[in-house]
């Protein structure tokens, strides 16, 4: 299936959802840079190598795309012989910030939200020889629209911009009827699990093939097919129900689990996190995903899974994928190797306040996050744009059981009315945790009372609401590696001459400051980092992933420490 070997993130992108049908774009593209002018320019500045940005250095361009610059990207292709069935749809996984996309020098498509993925149908535009054009617009953090950690001014916690392509571009076909997608839902309780086959036309029958027995069902209506004396999944246990589709001509695989992710109260009295009906300190990193020579970008599928594997090593049952959608064979990963994943929506909004999102990291004053001039939320369209990209977000993740949470806000970054956001994202998904306002801002709202702590010791606190308390950031302490760093910056909570040094700190932290509070009910514990990032040195690996700074083992029995407590 996969016919692109040596092009980079070519191997197949949705592993939720697996048609026999596949065709990278990604590789060699033309670009060109222009100063406020969209024109496309008759002749391209030279090559690109696609999915990553123009900055980064393995797109071999190494150029800035300012705000006022206009981004070209030119992609000729034709499509292999017999690819073509009776539909054909473009896939983009990211195009960072506001593109629109040209085909045969007719308009296709436009796109506004630079962190999620879109596609578009091109059947009707196909010729035998094709022409594939992007207008980028890449504003970064000079307005309102999603940017992650992107910042003009980088340093500290904030990085460098990128802009354009930076996820995997694809084709697939499809006959005259087919499936869309696939909605899934395990119901733990009920030894069942809820698939919905959507399909583009209504006259036929699905069917479902599990475990050797064929099941017919309606499009678009939700199936309960039960499971039983079901495996559960878990990160111990990563058990996969694999499953295939079949809709007329059409045809995909899929897989789910069988988990379960809920707060309840134990028998003291104390909001736990519970896996499967049972209590689960969730133990974690915060994850970034960013890369020293690719960005936004994982320079290769060898990269994200060993990161997943040295998490695993060191005992951590949790990564907190940080203001970022990623790569989406990652998720599958997770769910494959038994990692938590805790997904953040990206952030947007106008520059923002300093008081707003820095000061209540050393001082304890709240803001109402009605005051949309405050949060830098003054902009409707930016607003709107956060209510689809959350939706979007949920839609494009909903099957991957390893996610078992949602964090709607960070730190007050662009944080506006929580308390419209809270039911909005409950009635799109409610079988997962959600995290309001993780750090800040707390509005009182939802399951959890979700701190961040980097400038003083911490000590437990029971929540006045009695909402389940979580350490959703804490640590970041810094070691330079020589030889392994970004710059001349070094940027930490703590910093640490020596590998030794620094694992002592952590011993300490972990043993004085995190173990008591689990035991007085603290339901989890997010360490900030898995890797270095640009200024930033406190990860576990270094920015390069080829340092590991805290020994596994050390790690390890930390962790134990904390799960058996």
């Amino acid at each position: 299936m996969n016919m692109n070997n040596k092009v980079p993130l070519s191997e197949y992108p949705r592993m939720i959802m697996v048609r026999d049908s596949y065709l990278s774009l990604n590789g060699v593209w033309e670009y060109a840079i222009r100063e406020n002018d969209e024109r496309v320019p008759i002749e391209f500045d030279g090559d690109i190598l696609v999915p990553f940005s123009p900055e980064t250095p393995l797109s071999g361009v190494n150029r800035t795309v300012r705000p006022n610059d206009v981004l070209f990207y030119r992609k000729r292709f034709s499509l292999p012989k017999g690819f073509k069935k009776e539909y054909v749809t473009l896939h983009f996984g990211a195009v960072d910030q506001v593109v629109t996309v040209y085909l045969n020098g007719t308009k296709i498509g436009f796109n506004q939200s630079g962190f999620h993925p879109f596609s578009i149908e091109i059947s009707k535009v196909l010729k035998k020889d094709n022409e594939l054009v992007l207008v980028v617009r890449d504003y970064s953090d000079t307005r309102f629209y999603a940017r992650g950690k992107q910042k003009i001014k980088r340093g500290q916690i904030w990085y460098t911009p990128q802009s354009g392509i930076f996820m995997p571009v694809w084709l697939e076909s499809m006959p005259r009827d087919y499936i869309e997608k696939l909605k899934i839902t395990p119901r733990y309780d009920e030894s069942l699990v809820e698939i919905t086959v959507f399909t583009n036309s209504k006259d036929n029958d699905a069917v479902i093939i599990f475990d050797g027995k064929e099941y017919t069902v309606k499009p678009n209506k939700v199936y309960k097919l039960k499971v039983k004396d079901f495996i559960s999944w878990s990160p111990d246990n990563p058990h996969l129900y694999p499953f295939k589709v079949k809709y007329c001509e059409d045809e995909v695989d899929s897989y789910f689990a069988m988990r379960k992710i809920s707060v309840d109260t134990d028998e003291e009295g104390i909001k736990r996190i519970y896996l499967n009906n049972k209590i689960l300190f969730n133990t974690g990193l915060l994850d970034q995903g960013y890369y020293h020579e690719g960005y936004l970008t994982p320079p290769d599928e060898a990269t994200v899974i060993n990161e997943i594997k040295v998490a695993k090593e060191m005992g951590f049952n949790v990564l907190r994928k940080h203001i970022k959608i990623e790569w989406e064979r990652f998720y599958y990963h997770c769910d494959r190797l038994g990692m938590l994943v805790w997904q953040d929506f990206v952030n947007g909004g106008e520059p923002y306040n300093f008081v707003t999102v820095h000061v209540p990291a050393v001082l304890n004053i709240h803001f109402k996050d009605t005051n949309y001039k405050r949060f830098a939320r003054q902009n409707a369209l930016g607003r709107e744009l956060f209510y689809a990209e959350a939706k979007t977000t949920i839609e494009h993740l909903y099957n991957y059981p390893s996610i078992v949470l949602w964090t709607i806000f960070n730190e007050g970054w662009g944080q506006f009315d929580s308390h419209k956001l809270l039911p909005f994202v409950l009635e799109l998904d409610n079988t997962r945790l959600i995290d309001v306002n993780s750090g800040w801002h707390d509005m009182g709202l939802g399951q959890f009372r979700s701190h961040h702590v980097y400038f003083r010791k911490y000590r437990f606190k029971k929540d006045k609401l009695d909402r389940c308390v979580i350490l959703s950031e804490f640590g970041g302490y810094a070691h330079r590696i020589p030889g392994h760093y970004y710059g001349v910056a070094n940027f930490g909570y703590r910093k640490y001459n020596t590998k030794e040094e620094l694992e002592k700190a952590v011993i300490n932290l972990y043993e004085k400051e995190i173990l008591p509070a689990v035991k007085q009910g603290l339901a989890a514990a997010i360490y900030t980092q898995l890797s270095d990032v640009e200024d930033e040195l406190n990860g576990v690996l270094t920015y390069d992933r080829k340092v590991v700074k805290i020994d596994p083992k050390v790690m390890r029995e930390l962790n134990e420490k904390l799960l058996k407590a």
